[in-house]
C-alpha cells in the first residue's frame, strides 16, 4: 500500500500541536517548509544528448540547526513526497536531540536506466542546481533510495568546485577516503538493535526472544546478524522474492551466503517457505519490518503475534494497522526512532568533518548506542507521563523541541528589534 507520507506527517504534527497546546504561529511554522526548491536537472547521455528531469530540495525546519536529509533518485519522486519526508526528518532529528533540522531531496528519474557516466552527470548537475540552498551550516544532504556513497562523493566534489575549496561537511554518507564516517554502513541496523534490546528488557522478553525480520536488505541483514550474535533467535526472514521460517532459529550468516550465491533467501536449504503475509503472523516476540512502507495493514495487524514491533523501515504500518496494534497492547518502537541510527551517524560524520577529526569505529558505536538509549528512555517517559502511544509520544517530543527552538528564535528577534 502506498502511504501519503506528507499527509501523515502533517496529521501527526497537528495532533502533537493539539497535545502541546501550541500557539498558532508555531503550528503554522511546523506545517509548511521553510524552503522548497524545484529545479531542472539537465544531464548528458552516453550518445551526447541532453535530457532534463525535475529535481527538488526541501528544508522543513532549521530551528535547531542545518537541515538534514537524504537524496533519492526514483521515478515516483514528487514535491509532496519530498516535503513529507523532510517534515518527518525534522521530528526525527529533534527526537534524537541532534543539532540539526529536517530536509530531503530527490530527482524524478529511474537511475537503473542510466550508465555510470550518466549518473555522474545527473548527480553533478543536480548539485549545481541546488548549490545555493545547501552547505555545512545550511542544508546537508545524505544518501537515500537509489543513492550511495559514490553519489555523495560526486556531490561533495562538485560543491567544492563551486565554492572554490574543499567542504566535506556539505554532505554525509561519503566514502571513507572522501571524509565518510566509520560505522555508517551499519548505522541504521546498530541503532535499531540498541532500541530493540532496551525495549525487550523493559518488556521482560526472554534473552533468546524469537525475531522475525521482514526485509533482508542492508539494514535488515545487518540487524539480523547483530541480533543473532546477541543471543536472540531469528526465526523468519524475507526478501523481495519470498520468505523463510525455521522455528528453532535460522543461521543468519549462512542465509546471507545463500542469498549472495543464489540471489534470494528462499533458496536456503532446510527451511519452511512462507508467504510474505504469513511471515508477519509467525509466532515470535519481536517483529522488525525493515523493507517497504505500508506492508502492515489492518488484516496483518490483526494477525501479528509479536509483543514488540521495531520499525526499521519508514512507515511500515498504516494508520489503521497502528490503531489495531495499539488496541491489542503491542508495543511499537516507531520508525522515527527505530530507524534513526542512520541520521545519527550522519550527524557524527558532519561533526567529524567540521572538526577535522576521524573517530574510531568503537567511538562511533559507543556514541550511537548512548544516543539511542537516551532517546528511547525519553520517549518512554513522555509516553507514560502523557498516557500516549509510543508513535504519538515520539512526535510530541520532537515537535516540543522544535517549538522551543522556534520560541527562542522569536524571542531573540524581538530583543534585536527592541534594541
Amino acid at each position: 500500500m502506498t502511504i501519503d507520507l506528507h499527509r501523515l506527517a502533517l496529521d501527526a504534527i497537528d495532533h502533537a500541536a493539539d497535545e502541546l497546546a501550541l500557539d498558532g504561529w508555531i503550528r503554522s511554522s511546523l506545517v509548511q517548509p521553510e524552503r522548497s526548491l524545484a529545479v531542472q536537472v539537465p544531464y548528458v547521455t552516453d550518445d551526447g544528448e541532453i535530457r532534463i528531469v525535475p529535481g527538488y530540495r526541501v528544508a522543513h525546519s532549521t530551528a535547531r540547526g542545518p537541515a538534514k536529509g537524504g537524496t533519492r533518485f526514483h521515478p515516483e519522486v514528487t514535491p509532496e513526497e519530498v516535503a513529507g519526508l523532510a517534515t518527518l526528518m525534522s521530528v526525527k532529528t529533534a527526537l534524537m536531540d541532534l543539532p540539526l533540522g529536517g530536509g530531503k531531496g530527490g530527482v524524478t528519474i529511474d537511475p537503473k536506466e542510466l550508465s555510470e557516466l550518466e549518473l555522474e552527470s545527473l548527480t553533478r548537475s543536480y548539485t549545481r542546481a541546488i548549490a545555493g540552498n545547501i552547505g555545512p551550516d545550511r542544508d546537508v544532504p545524505a544518501p537515500d533510495v537509489n543513492t550511495s556513497e559514490r553519489h555523495m562523493d560526486w556531490i561533495a566534489d562538485e560543491y567544492a568546485r563551486i565554492v572554490g575549496r574543499p567542504s566535506p561537511a556539505v554532505v554525509t554518507g561519503k566514502s571513507l577516503p572522501a571524509g565518510g564516517s566509520l560505522g555508517r554502513d551499519t548505522a541504521t541496523a546498530a541503532g535499531c538493535r540498541a532500541v530493540i534490546l532496551e525495549s525487550a528488557e523493559r518488556l521482560g522478553l526472554p534473552s533468546d526472544a524469537r525475531v522475525v525480520v521482514q526485509g533482508f536488505g542492508n539494514a535488515g541483514a545487518h540487524l539480523a546478524r547483530m541480533l543473532q550474535a546477541d543471543g536472540l533467535r531469528v526465526v523468519g526472514l524475507s526478501d523481495s522474492r519470498g520468505a523463510v521460517h525455521h522455528p528453532q532459529g535460522l543461521d543468519v550468516v549462512a542465509v546471507s551466503a545463500t542469498k549472495r550465491v543464489h540471489g534470494s533467501v528462499v533458496h536456503h536449504p532446510g527451511v519452511e517457505l512462507v508467504s510474505p503475509r504469513d511471515l508477519l503472523a509467525l509466532d515470535c516476540e519481536i517483529l522488525v519490518p525493515a523493507a517497504l512502507e505500508g506492508v502492515i495493514e489492518r488484516p496483518e495487524a490483526e494477525a501479528v503475534r509479536a509483543r514488540l514491533i521495531a520499525e526499521a523501515a519508514n512507515g511500515p504500518c498504516t494508520p489503521e494497522a497502528d490503531e489495531v496494534l495499539v488496541d491489542r497492547g503491542i508495543t511499537i518502537v516507531p520508525d522515527v526512532l527505530a530507524s534513526a541510527g542512520g541520521v545519527t551517524v550522519s550527524c557524527f560524520e558532519w561533526e567529524q568533518n567540521l572538526r577535522g577529526e576521524r573517530w574510531s569505529a568503537a567511538q562511533v558505536a559507543e556514541r550511537l548506542a548512548s544516543k539511542m538509549a537516551t532517546a528511547l528512555h525519553e520517549l518512554w517517559h513522555v509516553a507514560d507521563a502523557r498516557a500516549l502511544p509510543m508513535r504519538t509520544a515520539a512526535t510530541v517530543l520532537g515537535v516540543d523541541r522544535i517549538a522551543t527552538a522556534l520560541e527562542e528564535r522569536a524571542g531573540l528577534a524581538v530583543d534585536e528589534l527592541a534594541s
